[in-house]
């Protein structure tokens, strides 16, 4: 499995009262696929594609969020369950696919587990291509595959109770789910 170093923001200097400029030192190494508990940083998911080699012309970036609302109700806060092990799987097979549709892109996915409060981010996904067309598109069918197939569970609870939300129904070989998701992602 690739491993890179994950970036650390730190500001080069202040102009009124804001950053002059970004520098990234790669201090941490990062695989591009994790299931866990930690904060998402997305720098460090984009990182997780680079290849430092000047080769790629995009990097696209999706971050999901806890939403305050659902179904209508006032959501108070998330918990995810994941099997981690089939999760990792099914995202290695995410990025094998992907492979096979476009061959250039590479592909970093993180989603967290546990409690997740109101604005904070769940899942993190970033895909790198020579040109941006593949790498939307490697993105799009990244987040629409992961939804399909991955073992990965939502709990929310809301004002009065709380509900599980269907997960992953999909059975990774149809065929026909992983049409609708490069539908999705070439829309």
């Amino acid at each position: 499995m690739q491993t890179c170093r994950s970036a650390v923001y730190r500001p080069l200097g202040l102009r009124h009262g804001r950053p002059e400029g970004l520098h990234y030192t790669y201090t941490e190494p990062v695989t591009p696929f994790a299931v866990g508990r930690a904060p998402l940083a997305l720098d460090s998911v984009a990182a997780a594609v680079g290849d430092g080699g000047g080769r790629d012309g995009a990097v696209v970036t999706f971050l999901g969020l806890v939403r305050n609302h659902n179904a209508g109700r006032r959501v108070r806060y998330l918990e995810y369950e994941a099997f981690e092990p089939l999760a990792l799987k099914a995202f290695e097979r995410i990025a094998e696919e992907i492979r096979s549709r476009w061959p250039d892109a590479r592909l970093a996915l993180h989603h967290r587990i546990g409690r997740l409060e109101i604005g904070e981010a769940s899942v993190a996904v970033a895909a790198a291509s020579p040109h941006r067309r593949d790498a939307y598109a490697a993105c799009r069918y990244a987040i629409e595959r992961v939804k399909q197939i991955a073992p990965i569970w939502k709990r929310e609870y809301f004002d009065g109770g709380d509900v599980w939300i269907e997960g992953a129904t999909a059975d990774p070989d149809d065929a026909a789910a992983q049409a609708e998701a490069e539908r999705a992602a070439c829309a």
